[in-house]
């Protein structure tokens, strides 16, 4: 496959920003000579993880927590930002002790993520864990986080759901099924 020659980036301007995101609007020059402007949501640039923890070789370790997007509780797995000088199977390791009150002796990465690349920077690790073992850090959750074991062999059950919906759960639900060699 032919490498195609990046757009070449005329202008960059600020035209939102909050706590969590900045959005640019970004002029863009393509080989072709055709002109567009796009706007992306810039984050904080530290990255985020994930964590399927498995409890045993059959089950895995879902959380169900509150989703202001949808107004709604959502099955899913440990998440959350990058800390300022952490790796992210650091970060991968305290989000599970603060989510979940696990430690993983074992952190298998997965796979890079992005969520809407078009429109968003920002990237997730995703971490198969093993080996778990009680261990509780201090989270920043506004209320406990509901754990829910799962067979990792009711995928079909799991998927069918309303309530799991997020499209890097589902994505790392699938990488963890690889890496674990399950049919």
């Amino acid at each position: 496959m032919e490498e195609q020659k990046k757009p070449e980036i005329l202008s960059t301007e600020l035209v939102a920003q909050s706590r969590l995101f900045r959005v640019e609007q970004v002029q863009l020059k393509f080989s072709n000579g055709a002109e567009r402007t796009y706007e992306r949501m810039q984050g904080g640039g530290r990255g985020a993880v994930m964590v399927v923890p498995m409890l045993d070789d059959d089950t895995m370790l879902l959380m169900k927590e509150y989703a202001v997007g949808t107004e709604t509780y959502e099955l899913g797995f440990v998440k959350g930002l990058i800390d300022p000088g952490e790796t992210p199977e650091q970060a991968a390791n305290r989000e599970l002790q603060e989510e979940a009150g696990f430690k993983a002796d074992t952190l298998i990465p997965l796979k890079q993520v992005s969520l809407a690349p078009g429109y968003f920077a920002s990237k997730m690790q995703i971490f198969l864990a093993q080996g778990l073992s009680p261990s509780v850090l201090e989270g920043d959750e506004p209320e406990p986080l509901v754990a829910v074991p799962w067979s990792i062999h009711q995928l079909d059950e799991l998927l069918s759901r309303d309530d799991f919906s997020e499209s890097r759960a589902i994505t790392a639900l699938f990488l963890a099924r690889k890496a674990l060699k399950l049919k």
